[in-house]
């Protein structure tokens, strides 16, 4: 995993990656109805549960898939989700610069 972490940092599409503590660490926050509640882990749902991240840039949504299957390739079974993260506009002033 080092391995591949280093080559994604070095070729400048990995940005980031964190893994998680185990569930029984947690909390889940939730609010419903103008409630809120917190249940401490862990939680027994083990396939809802994310066990790391990785932040990586790409110029499209099929890049990221390609930067997703290959990693997959080198680590064996297992999911992924891809999400785009939220990116504020730019501020007028900034862009006026």
């Amino acid at each position: 995993m080092g391995k591949l972490v280093e080559e994604g940092m070095k070729a400048g599409y990995l940005l980031a990656v964190e893994g998680c503590m185990p569930t029984a660490m947690g909390a889940r926050v939730r609010r419903s109805d103008g409630n809120i509640n917190v249940t401490d882990g862990p939680f027994s749902e083990s396939k809802e549960v994310v066990g790391g991240l990785a932040i990586i840039q790409a110029n499209s949504k099929e890049e990221a898939i390609a930067h997703v299957k290959h990693f997959l390739n080198y680590v064996g079974d297992g999911e992924c989700e891809l999400r785009q993260l939220y990116e504020a506009p730019q501020a007028q002033s900034a862009a006026n610069s």
